[in-house]
């Protein structure tokens, strides 16, 4: 069994997806191909924004935001504590600190109550000036932007919507990634649309925002790539993994999204009342990036992770360290009491394999192994 079984996917679409990537081989169109800027039309569209910008992954599409936004030190970046650690990177690399929040107990995603909090206590400290708010839509989940964007208006923040597990999901129709001032995602093979390497987007609505990023990835360049108007990084989406994009994307759309959720009423249906199942809130919609349980303790959930191994199924936790206890943080020095329910889910939750082509019977072993566990 398949944690995330990119196999089936590619068995499903070997031919579209050779005959794309030999398109680009044939084309000797490797840097800068059409199929970039089709894609990102198409992407831009789906989502229901102006401006797609791809780059070279998700972490740089962060990072080229902060870089247009021009965080620089001194400045405060509200970050949730249980995401993947790049969330924060992005911030500290800018010569920023980042700020974390703890997360809401139902959702996961940072709680908005104790992020007016933490903005207030910055405020009142003085020593960093409040910028930006980095609400991540964990799992596949959008963030509470409802609440997110009422705090931001009130603080005169912005929002940079980490959408690298969001893809898909919405909020009463309108779709991750195009929350905030700005949003980005990340095509990493596992994640809810993924290419075959690293890869990365940038959504905005803002066009000249939209353009300054598209001088940012390619060397700061003006007229021309030649014609350097300011500092830049090299950050761009090969056309192979366009191609190859641009054939998941179908997929995704007009089936992958739907059967991912499908996977996530069958678990449901057969765990809820044994085990604590995923809570998605009314008018809310998840791309199910992951399926995650939670446990009572560490032990319990170590131990059922034992046994799903024992018997061929593979599981994973997400994530087992809190971003304010992580080494290169440690000079933030911050309260772990202020951090409950991260350390909490830190120790219990665990993720089932979870992706579109999960069949039945392994669905059904999955929940036979969970309930015949020692709860």
């Amino acid at each position: 069994m398949e944690f995330r079984d990119l196999k089936t996917q590619y068995q499903k679409y070997k031919q579209e997806i050779d005959s794309a990537i030999q398109d680009v081989i044939t084309n000797a169109n490797f840097i800068g191909g059409k199929e970039v800027k089709v894609l990102e039309e198409q992407l831009a569209e789906f989502v229901g924004v102006k401006h797609c910008i791809t780059c070279a992954n998700g972490t740089e599409a962060m990072t080229l935001v902060m870089m247009a936004w021009g965080i620089k030190e001194g400045d405060a970046v509200f970050v949730p504590d249980f995401t993947f650690f790049s969330t924060g990177e992005v911030v500290s690399f800018r010569g920023a600190t980042p700020v974390f929040v703890d997360v809401d107990i139902e959702t996961f995603n940072i709680d908005p109550v104790k992020l007016e909090q933490a903005i207030l206590k910055t405020i009142k400290e003085g020593k960093l000036t409040p910028k930006v708010i980095i609400p991540v839509d964990l799992f596949g989940l959008p963030a509470n932007f409802p609440e997110i964007e009422r705090i931001a208006k009130k603080y005169n923040l912005l929002i940079l919507e980490d959408g690298a597990q969001g893809f898909g999901g919405n909020i009463n129709g309108k779709r991750a990634c195009s929350f905030g001032d700005a949003a980005t995602t990340s095509f990493f093979p596992a994640k809810p649309l993924g290419c075959y390497g690293d890869g990365g987007a940038i959504f905005t609505n803002k066009d000249e925002l939209a353009e300054l990023i598209q001088s940012l990835k390619i060397h700061g360049k003006g007229g021309d790539k030649y014609d350097n108007v300011r500092i830049g990084v090299n950050s761009r989406l090969d056309t192979i993994q366009a191609a190859v994009l641009k054939v998941k994307l179908k997929a995704f759309v007009e089936h992958e999204l739907e059967d991912v959720n499908r996977v996530y009423r069958l678990y449901n249906e057969r765990l809820n009342g044994i085990i604590r199942i995923p809570y998605i809130p009314n008018g809310f919609y998840s791309s199910f990036a992951q399926y995650t349980i939670k446990l009572k303790n560490k032990e319990q959930r170590d131990g059922l992770q034992a046994k799903l191994k024992e018997q061929g199924i593979p599981s994973m936790v997400y994530y087992v360290k809190p971003m304010h206890k992580q080494g290169a943080f440690s000079y933030l020095g911050f309260d772990d009491t202020e951090f409950r329910v991260t350390n909490e889910l830190c120790e219990t939750v665990l993720s089932l394999p979870m992706h579109p082509y999960l069949s039945n019977e392994d669905i059904n072993q999955v929940c036979a192994v969970v309930k015949e566990f020692r709860l």
